[in-house]
């Protein structure tokens, strides 16, 4: 078992990587009114928690699993930087998402990186709530084409949440279509005219 300083050097190693992306998540908790959130294949970015009171988090990456043992001491290192005032609940359920979850739907799901996040676990999304995805995998692009969601936002510079001239992505050169069983199959977004880091999306029906 680590000692506490080992975990949070860990995470803040692990944050310099990725990007500190809490303020991504604040700027949606606080639009949307987030109370609760489901991030699958999450590694062992624990940033949603400071500003979204309840959160699963669900990975069956080896390294996830060890850094999540210690959650007495990330609770204590949440309630100390957390900016809400409810009590902090935090989950880590060591598995692939694809797998069944026994939860409750949630409000927010977040896709980072983390192959089809939004098609395997959107039954978990409450109707009216709110899928955040990049499309390194193709995941916003799948979503953008199902008719379970409705494309809502992007995510501009100073994590701005930008809701116009929506119609300027998923817009292949030359006006070609987008080939979902390709997506699929390599599991990548394809080169769109117009894109950015992330994608918004409202769950519909």
């Amino acid at each position: 078992m680590m000692n506490s300083k080992n975990i949070i050097v860990e995470y803040n190693e692990y944050k310099n990587k990725i990007g500190n992306r809490k303020e991504l998540y604040r700027a949606i908790a606080k639009k949307y009114e987030i109370g609760g959130a489901l991030y699958p294949g999450s590694h062992i970015d624990i940033a949603p928690s400071f500003v979204i009171p309840k959160v699963i988090y669900v990975d069956n990456f080896k390294g996830a699993i060890n850094f999540f043992k210690n959650m007495e001491l990330i609770k204590k290192y949440i309630v100390k930087n957390k900016e809400y005032k409810k009590p902090c609940d935090i989950v880590f359920v060591g598995q692939n998402y694809t797998r069944e979850l026994n939860i409750e739907p949630v409000d927010l799901i977040i896709s980072q990186y983390a192959g089809f996040v939004g098609q395997a676990t959107k039954k978990y999304l409450k109707v009216g709530g709110i899928l955040l995805c990049n499309d390194s995998h193709g995941d916003a692009t799948l979503s953008r084409f199902d008719d379970d969601f409705e494309f809502i936002g992007v995510i501009g510079k100073n994590n701005i949440i930008i809701n116009t001239n929506l119609d300027d992505y998923f817009v292949l050169p030359r006006s070609k279509t987008v080939d979902l069983a390709k997506i699929k199959e390599k599991m990548k977004g394809p080169k769109y005219k117009l894109t950015v880091e992330n994608y918004l999306f409202r769950k519909i029906k």
